[in-house]
Formats: C-alpha cells, structure tokens, sequence
C-alpha cells in the first residue's frame, strides 16, 4: 500500500493512475486546498480502481499517523504542498508552513509508525541560478525564492534523517516543469483561480477563459528574450516515480550511500514563446500575449541534465513539447473550467 501525500492534486492524480495501473494499492491523503475530489473519480474512471481517501492536512501530526495506520502504508510517495514561485515570494511564511513542518510532521509520523520509505517531491528550483548548462545534481544548491528554499530545506532534512538512520530508504526527485495531461482528457492541470505556471495559462487564453498571457520578462539573455525551462510531460514525471519506488525496494540496489537524488526533466530548454507558438499550432487557436516587467525570483534558463536517472532509475523522458501541448489542449477543450465542468 502506497500513501500519496496530495494525490488529488495534478502529478498526484497522474502518479495514482500510474501506481493503480501497476498494481499498487493505493490511499490518498489530501486537505484539498488546491486540488479537487473529482480528480480522484477520475483516476477510478481510468483505471477501473478506486483509491481510498483519506481527508487531512501533513501538518496534522495525529492525522498523519493515523492514515499511515489505517491504510497499512509501507511506502509515501510526498505531493502535498505550495508550489508557485511568484506566491512564495509574497507569501514566504505559507510556504515555510506548508512544505517544511508539513514535511517535518510526515516525517515524524513515518518515524513513530516504522514507515521508511518515502519519494519526495523536489523541485530544479533549489539549484537556483544555474552556475552552467545543463543542471546536474552535483551542481550548488542556491535557491533564489521562498519555494525553492522550502524545498532545499526539505532536502537538508531528508539527507540529515538518512545518516542518522540509513534504514530509511528515500529518492528526492527535482523536477524541472511538469506540463500536460493524460491522454484520456479526464485528468489534467486545474489551478485554483489565476495560475502562476505557463501551460495552464496558455490552455485557458486558448480556450477564451483569459483574453491574454502575460510574458514575464522579454530581456534575459536567451535566444528570444523570454524565460527558457525544460518542460516535462506529467506522465513522464508520474512514470518516474514508479522508477523510484522501484529502485528503492529492490534489495540489490537499494544500499545508497546517500538519499537517491535525481532530476526528471527533458534535458531541453524551451523558451515561453517557443510554448505559445507550439500551443497555437497543436490547437488551432491563437494565444495572444503581452509583455511584462520580471517577476521576483525568476531565471533566465533551466534545464535539466537528465543522464543520471537513466542510470539510476533506467528512466526517460519520451514525449516531447507537442504531445505536451496537444494532450494539454485536449484536456483544457473538454474541461474549459476544469472540474467545475
């Protein structure tokens, strides 16, 4: 049985699709503060498997252990909480609330049910402005925002755990910017009021939900002016936890010497105009946009060297920028409000 911290959210959803279809038991722990129910009546609407629920908040102590007692857990799988960049810096005392104790009081509760295996979700985030291309994980952890300094500290915490009990079996997972939606339509990107990430923003300009994209910045040192990330599909990123997973319960590998870090991404950087001009030929729609001053805490580029998680996990990125903006179009068209559809 696997807990899913923030399964209901939307690589949650897409990694309890991915889990269910292997043959994983699996219960969900989510306070829904930017998720939705629907979404897991969906995954059962995919799989033919319903995943349990159980309704809480990772900074619940006593809730924690309970849901790792009542579902029989022996591995998490850790989602749950903020993720925007721009917020983080307007609101840095939520994020710290939010990922770190929420984080610190998981992790107790693991500790007091004898629950030692854990996959996080990390972010490309804590390598800050990247020093050189592409981002190994070797590369000097800087953060330059609150989000990215949550998820350092997290990381600090799991490696500090790990040498004081190397029992634990732990993988961060940095990830670089997950975009896209299953292919069924029925599960996709569905932020609560205005989104802070490109993909979903574009789908709702095309879709005529929004009238026009803000672009952050057109001055940074990149071919076109405008931010470059690595986009990753989200059932790449879902199938590379069950890679993780997998290698942290083989017994013949699973004796690293530290908590197995990788990143998941593509390994090529696209710019967001390069993403408004792949969105408007895959869905037939125009996206217009305007410029816009920088936002605090953003880089110029980011992207991922992705060699080591094929060593380590024998994963890799498959789909490229068009399936991902397709399989978001196709998504976003179906459910042009989201769940609220």
């Amino acid at each position: 049985m696997i807990l899913v911290t923030g399964g209901a959210g939307y690589i949650g959803s897409h990694t309890c699709v991915e889990l269910l279809n292997a043959g994983f038991d699996v219960t969900v722990f989510d306070n829904f503060y930017n998720s939705n129910p629907e979404a897991l009546v969906r995954v059962e609407q995919i799989t033919g498997r319903k995943p349990e629920l159980i309704q809480g908040d990772c900074r619940d102590r006593a809730a924690v252990v309970a849901a790792l007692k009542q579902s029989q857990a022996n591995a998490v799988i850790h989602f749950a909480g903020l993720k925007a960049v721009g917020e983080s810096v307007e609101q840095p005392l939520s994020y710290y609330d939010n990922n770190v104790v929420g984080t610190l009081r998981l992790l107790e509760a693991m500790q007091e049910c004898g629950v030692k295996t854990l996959v996080f979700s990390s972010s490309a985030t804590v390598y800050g402005d990247p020093v050189q291309l592409p981002l190994t994980e070797s590369h000097p952890l800087a953060p330059t925002n609150p989000y990215g300094r949550s998820k350092w500290m997290v990381e600090e915490m799991l490696r500090d755990l790990y040498r004081s009990d190397n029992t634990f079996r732990i993988s961060i997972l940095r990830y670089f910017n997950p975009v896209g939606a299953h292919d069924s339509g029925l599960i996709g990107e569905d932020p609560q009021g205005i989104p802070n990430n490109l993909m979903p923003f574009v789908a709702q300009v095309a879709v005529k939900r929004r009238e026009i994209l803000n672009v952050w910045g057109n001055d940074y040192p990149t071919p076109d002016g405008t931010g470059v990330r690595d986009y990753i599909h989200v059932v790449d990123l879902a199938l590379g936890h069950l890679k993780a997973l997998e290698a942290l319960r083989n017994p013949q590998v699973n004796k690293f010497p530290e908590c197995l870090t990788v990143n998941l991404g593509t390994g090529r950087g696209y710019s967001v105009l390069d993403v408004v001009r792949a969105y408007e030929q895959v869905s037939g729609r125009p996206v217009p946009y305007r410029i816009a001053p920088r936002r605090p805490g953003d880089i110029a580029s980011c992207y991922a060297d992705p060699k080591r998680a094929l060593e380590l996990l024998s994963w890799q990125a498959k789909l490229g920028l068009d399936a991902m903006c397709a399989s978001s179009w196709h998504w976003q068209s179906i459910n042009p409000k989201g769940y609220q559809s």
